[in-house]
């Protein structure tokens, strides 16, 4: 072929000796560039378009030139269309051949042309700019700034801290900015974006690698960034080769639809690209948005009909958030106690100089029990606090709202007779403040105040438990009992002590505490529209029983998974007090919820494995005081027991991967938040 150079007329004959239609050896000599000639199939071809249809794309080279080949000899003319004008496809590959066997133009030959101390200096200037780079990303800082000129005053953080750098070390500053090379000082955006790129792609690289063969869980949430693109998020959980539980954030997905179709096609896409299968996944979790657990057509249906092991947890903090959120609708006295304060603070935090004047009324009111002693001081204490508003999806945000309710009562009653007095506000704002005012100074609102307060502080410490990324699914549940348990006892026995301390407030603020014995009237309502019910089975039975009675029932309804079997069958390999709850029959029926893990002569040995497995844990002292199953991962593999008893092991580890939280999802967004703000909105998903 081509570069040969043949002699085309030996070529042209067939094996009868007749004359074939001729390729004429003058249009070699004419495109001897580019033109290659195939004696068996008596066609020519276009290396150079073949070689770099990537770059010049499939369509502009043509299938005819690069891969059925060219033989209509009758119309050589469509050689020279071929070709075209100068800024044609072919011609451009042309010159992509050319600059590749050009040797000279190499990027090693460019690079040995200079000398050891341009190879020096550019490696330091390199490894300040990629530590630059480190320190931002770690830190979740923009880049760049508004003004980034030489006679900016305040450049973005990329070249001020390498500025810093340069300032602090005599090696980087002979090499760096205004000492280094105009044309290599490696501070162009583009550069920036590139060692960005490169830190992205050797993290997730390393994220992989341990990974490895392992099976893991999936935990997806969607949300909007500041450019209102909708992201999602996605992180991995596995347990590593020392038996922790990891999670790791491996990438946002730009989805131009929020369906469950789309967002599959993303997370398959982005499973491809790193080398993940849906084969090994052995765990969804999600909020509750039906479009990600609907139990038709949600993400989780249809993964699951890929892989029917990827069994499905709904994040339990979001759950129990919900639940809250769920009474606050479903009890009348409640939703409108919840409606009053997020009228307290939008009216109180409506202006900076209503957020001012109860910052001066607490300094003033510190200042003297700091005096009169009633107050410890110290460092940390007494710090300003303002009010803040409380979302149904921000976990104990509620909860931290009550608090300062509770805390700045006095003084948010100052700032709301403020408004009501001044007749610079609306009729309208001065009306919201009058009602405000008598609403919160009805024993009504002080109890439902206590009531929520003490309700939310046990859910609370639940919240902030169930939001730690190495917890497992069994110290969820535990926890989700403990809290039941709290509502029940603070049902049982907690109303006397409930009205004690809510009456205690009223008569430190003058608020009136109705006779208990007396007829309840309505806040609001007249005597003649009152039912003959007392003071005390309104407030005890109708409010506080029926909130505690709804709590509890929510939490039972929305935390299901309590009851599911394959929970009740994960509890047997908690190994809290000597392994108690050990139960082989159970532990058998969870390794049957794992049909791609456990075949039935894996389910055959891991009955005797489970036997002598039981035995061996409870007369060994490396596994006494164990706390949660994280621990017994952790000791299996520190005494190789996980080599021992690998389908144990196995259940541990599926028992560990499934997720109870999102957390780490959310975090994800907080952080995307810093870098990607309003002033750079237009900053690439990359």
């Amino acid at each position: 072929m081509g570069p040969c150079q043949p002699r085309f007329h030996n070529f042209c004959k067939s094996k009868f000796g007749q004359q074939q239609r001729q390729f004429n050896p003058a249009w070699f000599n004419k495109y001897e560039n580019w033109l290659e000639y195939s004696i068996s199939k008596n066609a020519a071809y276009c290396l150079c378009c073949y070689l770099f249809r990537p770059e010049i794309g499939e369509q502009a080279s043509g299938e005819i030139f690069t891969k059925n080949g060219f033989s209509n000899w009758k119309k050589p003319e469509r050689l020279e269309e071929h070709v075209g004008g100068p800024n044609s496809a072919h011609n451009k590959a042309v010159g992509y051949c050319e600059d590749l066997m050009k040797q000279e133009q190499h990027v090693r030959t460019f690079f040995n042309k200079h000398s050891d101390q341009d190879r020096k200096d550019y490696r330091i200037r390199l490894f300040a700019s990629i530590d630059v780079v480190r320190l931002l990303l770690e830190q979740g800082l923009a880049f760049r700034g508004h003004d980034e000129s030489d006679n900016s005053s305040n450049q973005g953080n990329y070249l001020r801290i390498l500025r810093f750098l340069a300032d602090h070390n005599e090696d980087i500053k002979k090499v760096t900015l205004k000492n280094a090379p105009g044309n290599n000082m490696l501070t162009a955006p583009s550069i920036q974006k590139d060692i960005v790129r490169a830190c992205s792609i050797e993290t997730t690289n390393a994220i992989i690698r341990d990974v490895g063969d392992a099976l893991f869980s999936v935990l997806v949430d969607e949300s909007r960034d500041a450019s209102m693109k909708e992201q999602m998020a996605v992180v991995l959980r596995y347990v590593d080769k020392n038996g922790s539980v990891i999670e790791r954030f491996i990438g946002l997905k730009h989805v131009t639809s929020t369906t469950a179709i789309s967002l599959k096609e993303a997370l398959d896409q982005l499973f491809s690209k790193h080398g993940l299968s849906i084969s090994r996944l052995r765990g969804q979790g999600y909020d509750g948005a039906s479009n990600m657990q609907g139990e038709f057509n949600g993400l989780r249906t249809l993964i699951m009909n890929e892989n029917e092991c990827a069994y499905y947890i709904h994040c339990f903090a979001h759950q129990l958030q919900l639940a809250i959120v769920a009474v606050a609708k479903k009890h009348d006295q409640v939703n409108s106690f919840f409606n009053v304060v997020v009228n307290v603070v939008n009216v109180v935090g409506a202006s900076c100089k209503r957020r001012d004047i109860l910052r001066e009324k607490q300094l003033l009111s510190v200042v003297e029990a700091l005096e009169n002693d009633d107050l410890p001081s110290g460092q940390g204490q007494n710090q300003e606090i303002t009010l803040k508003r409380f979302g149904d999806t921000r976990w104990g945000s509620h909860y931290g709202t009550l608090l300062l309710i509770i805390s700045l009562f006095p003084h948010i009653i100052s700032v709301l007779e403020i408004v009501a007095k001044d007749k610079s506000n609306s009729s309208e704002q001065r009306f919201q403040a009058n009602y405000l005012i008598e609403f919160m100074q009805s024993f009504d609102f002080v109890l439902s105040l206590y009531l929520m307060r003490d309700i939310l502080a046990l859910s609370n410490e639940l919240s902030q438990a169930l939001q730690r990324k190495d917890q497992d699914i069994l110290n969820a549940i535990k926890l989700v009992e403990i809290c039941k348990k709290n509502l029940q006892m603070m049902r049982d026995n907690g109303w006397d002590s409930l009205l004690s301390e809510a009456s205690s407030f009223c008569l430190k603020h003058d608020i009136d505490v109705p006779n208990m014995n007396d007829v309840f009237l309505p806040w609001g309502q007249s005597r003649r529209k009152a039912r003959e019910i007392s003071n005390m089975h309104y407030f005890r039975v109708e409010l506080f029983f029926a909130v505690l009675d709804l709590q509890l029932q929510e939490l039972n309804n929305r935390f299901n998974e309590v009851n599911m079997e394959l929970l009740l069958c994960l509890a047997c390999l908690c190994p809290n007090d000597a392994f108690t709850a050990f139960d082989k029959d159970k532990l058998v029926r969870l390794a049957q919820f794992y049909p791609k893990d456990f075949s039935p002569i894996k389910l055959m040995a891991l009955k005797t494995q489970l036997q002598i497995y039981i035995m061996d844990m409870r007369s060994s002292t490396e596994f006494v005081e164990l706390k949660g199953i994280s621990d017994l991962a952790k000791r299996m593999v520190e005494t190789k027991k996980d080599k021992v008893y690998p389908l144990v092991y196995l259940l541990v580890t599926l028992a560990l991967i499934l997720p109870v939280s999102t957390a780490t999802v959310e975090r994800t967004f907080s952080a995307m938040k810093f870098v990607k703000n309003e002033l750079r909105n237009r900053m690439g998903d990359e």
